[in-house]
């Protein structure tokens, strides 16, 4: 996960915490229900923990967990059972509290009496709000000392608390509920073989008293603004049905992680970007949202033009050491709320990526094939332009063609592509290069961005600076082939160093090259045949490190764990060079793994192998949902369909390879242009209906001419 360094690591989640999502607001708390101030459990909103401790006792006694379950990516529906005062195991007393997080929560208690006489009930609910920066929970370090005051009154209890100019507050209410400064106490009876119920919510004011009436709700029947937004998003992606049921779950619950990540760029409602994960990520990143938006770009293309817009928008114009900030550079992430202290670059925007800035454009060059308006794709022209000045002037920083990376502060990231781990770049040997640093895919980045830039311009008739581009890309792919070309080894290097030596580690970056095509044609095959080799593919999937580096370790970050997400561009990028048998392991192997999460695909997991271990070992703080793993799932499937398409070209081409496991797959609704297609695969047969006017279904491989290099160098036209 892009940000995480480990300076900075969080620690592991209690056993059994249970996560809701919803835009820029997450909950993360036990089985219970409970949320305790002594771990990383909390509501937070925009960066701030608006609730820090939330403990509801019967009778004085804490609930026992019975169960917890997810409804949706934003409600979960808690059991539990009351102890006994006379010490008997089994009670007749069983409480649910169906939570539901937005900016606040909304949390519905209820207590069923399963025995023959009324039950008189003290339902005490303590609440703790410390507005903590995210940060500071990540790293269990509070260096802020808030001055706090609790006022009970007939409406609720508020919390109020002041740190220098900064003011905080949140109000807990509750119909029917005696408020006190420590929280609300409810006296009920409950009747016997009865029910008794009641709600309370705590939700932030003061200059967020606009979201305060997010929770109201005429009556029970009536459904939530998380539900209406949850339904919006579900009436506009496609629906897809699967003869292997188990791969059909994991690709509704991607759509459903998808859509509980989304969230609004202030300034601009209308547009949706994606977070990079919860629980620490819920913001706007560079590296993450442009693969996660651009990954799922057959389920809504909107989300990765609008990520593209506000990134744009987010663009560099200075040079500040601190944030890294420099004109045209892409930024690394964004934060709110959280103190100039805590935050990386210590301000609200950290450009410290490497990497961001060639994807921007290399994929912005994708996204223009997806039908987007002329004018939409012209307004961004500019930045795409910014972006590539930054690659030539500051990216490449010693005039070598290579863009290479060395944080400008000591509080930056050490490492500044997407192993950004301290000691996620190292030497077969276990020694960690020193920068700057040159990583293998970054210079295919910015390949890609180059080619992209060039068929842009060919396209717009402007065949000079078509030229330009693709002249640059040729010089890169040479150089490139030359200098991180390993041929007693037979593989790429992961990186250069500073002293231009290849750093000979053999890692899981090297499979990006295939996809951007910067790797030659003869080699390719040597490539495909590390990455499959029992050092690297672990079973579950391709490893970060190979198991035969000194560096590796199976519980590292960065260093031999598994990452589906780089496992999805290392099979589109298989697939690129033919290698479908390959792709085909690649897929099987994750989408099984999903099936022992419920479906869900986590950041990562651990690289033990498949023989060692038989279930996949989670690492124990990986983000889940996670936006990359999220859409995982979508690419490898988009990859197995041959799914390409060209909306300016009036085409769409599929070549399935499907393995007979898979069962046929069938997609209504399904975004192309202007209008929603409907898609049949049947073994390696695919059939479109509802084709926009103006474009062609063309069954098989696409054609020569569709290829970015091909495209770019204008071989043939249109």
């Amino acid at each position: 996960m892009s940000g995480w360094n480990a300076d900075t690591a969080a620690g592991p989640l209690e056993p059994g915490s249970v996560t809701l999502v919803e835009g820029s607001s997450f909950c993360i708390s036990s089985r219970n229900g409970d949320i305790h101030p002594g771990l990383p459990h909390g509501v937070f909103h925009e960066d701030t923990r608006i609730v820090s401790g939330l403990n509801l006792t019967v009778n004085g006694e804490p609930v026992e967990p019975l169960t917890a379950k997810l409804k949706e990516p934003y409600r979960a529906l808690f059991a539990g059972r009351v102890r006994s005062s006379d010490g008997h195991p089994d009670t007749p007393l069983i409480v649910e509290r169906l939570r539901e997080v937005g900016v606040g929560i909304l949390e519905r208690i209820t207590v069923r009496n399963y025995s023959s006489v009324p039950a008189q009930c003290v339902v005490s609910v303590l609440v703790e709000a410390d507005f903590a920066d995210l940060f500071e929970v990540k790293e269990a370090r509070f260096r802020r000392q808030w001055n706090q005051s609790r006022e009970a009154d007939s409406s609720g209890l508020t919390i109020r608390a002041m740190w220098h100019d900064i003011r905080k507050a949140v109000v807990v209410s509750g119909s029917g509920a005696e408020a006190s400064p420590e929280g609300l106490t409810y006296d009920a009876v409950v009747p016997p073989h009865g029910v008794w119920s009641a709600s309370l919510s705590v939700v932030p004011i003061g200059e967020e008293a606009r979201s305060g009436g997010q929770f109201v709700r005429p009556d029970e029947d009536q459904v939530t603004p998380r539900d209406l937004r949850r339904q919006e998003w579900v009436a506009r992606i496609p629906v897809l049905q699967m003869g292997n049921h188990s791969i059909e779950r994991t690709l509704r619950r991607s759509y459903d992680d998808l859509g509980s990540l989304r969230i609004e760029d202030p300034a601009h409602p209308e547009r949706i970007v994606v977070a990079a994960g919860a629980p620490w990520f819920m913001t706007l990143f560079g590296r993450d949202s442009l693969w996660a938006s651009l990954m799922a770009l057959p389920v809504d293309p909107s989300l990765a033009f609008g990520t593209l817009q506000t990134l744009a928008d987010h663009q560099g114009s200075a040079v500040d050491a601190m944030s890294e900030e420099e004109p045209g550079k892409i930024l690394h992430e964004v934060r709110f709320g959280v103190s100039s202290g805590l935050a990386l670059g210590g301000k609200s925007a950290y450009y410290g990526s490497v990497d961001a800035t060639p994807l921007f454009v290399a994929l912005f060059g994708e996204v223009s094939r997806w039908g987007f308006a002329p004018e939409s794709i012209s307004a961004l022209l500019p930045h795409v332009d910014r972006a590539l000045s930054w690659i030539r002037n500051y990216g490449d920083r010693d005039g070598d063609g290579f863009v290479e990376y060395a944080r400008l502060n000591d509080r930056g990231l050490i490492n500044q592509g997407w192993k950004d781990s301290w000691d996620g770049i190292n030497f077969a040997d276990g020694r960690m290069a020193e920068p700057p640093i040159a990583l293998c895919e970054v210079q295919a980045y910015v390949y890609g961005a180059y080619l992209a830039r060039s068929w842009l311009a060919y396209d717009a008739g402007d065949f000079a600076l078509a030229a330009e581009y693709r002249n640059l890309a040729e010089k890169l792919k040479a150089q490139f082939n030359e200098a991180f070309w390993l041929p007693e080894r037979g593989y790429y290097a992961i990186a250069l160093d500073g002293r231009k030596r290849p750093v000979d580690a053999c890692a899981s970056n090297m499979g990006h090259c295939l996809l951007f095509g910067i790797v030659d044609d003869d080699k390719a095959p040597l490539v495909a045949e590390r990455l499959m080799s029992k050092e690297m593919f672990s079973g579950w999937g391709v490893r970060t490190l190979a198991s035969d580096m000194e560096a590796y370790n199976p519980v590292s970050y960065h260093n031999g764990s598994v990452w589906p997400h780089d496992n999805a561009i290392i099979a589109a990028g298989l697939l690129r060079h033919g290698f479908k048998e390959h792709v085909q392991r690649i897929s099987t192997a994750l989408l099984e793994a999903a099936e022992y999460s419920d479906g869900r695909l986590p950041e990562l997991f651990c690289g033990f192998s498949r023989e060692h271990f038989d279930e996949p070992v989670p690492y124990p703080t990986a983000c889940s949902p996670q936006a990359w793993a999220a859409t995982t799932p979508i690419m490898l499937i988009k990859t197995l369909m041959g799914y390409y398409a060209d909306v300016a070209r009036g085409g769409l081409w599929m070549d399935p390879a499907f393995p007979e496991s898979y069962g046929d797959l069938h997609i209504t609704n399904a975004p192309m242009a202007n209008g929603r297609i409907t898609i049949d695969i049947s073994g390696s047969h695919a059939k479109v209906t509802g084709m926009p006017p103006g474009m062609q279904f063309h069954q098989g491989i696409r054609p020569r001419a569709t290829e970015l290099a091909e495209r770019a160098k204008g071989r043939e036209g249109p």
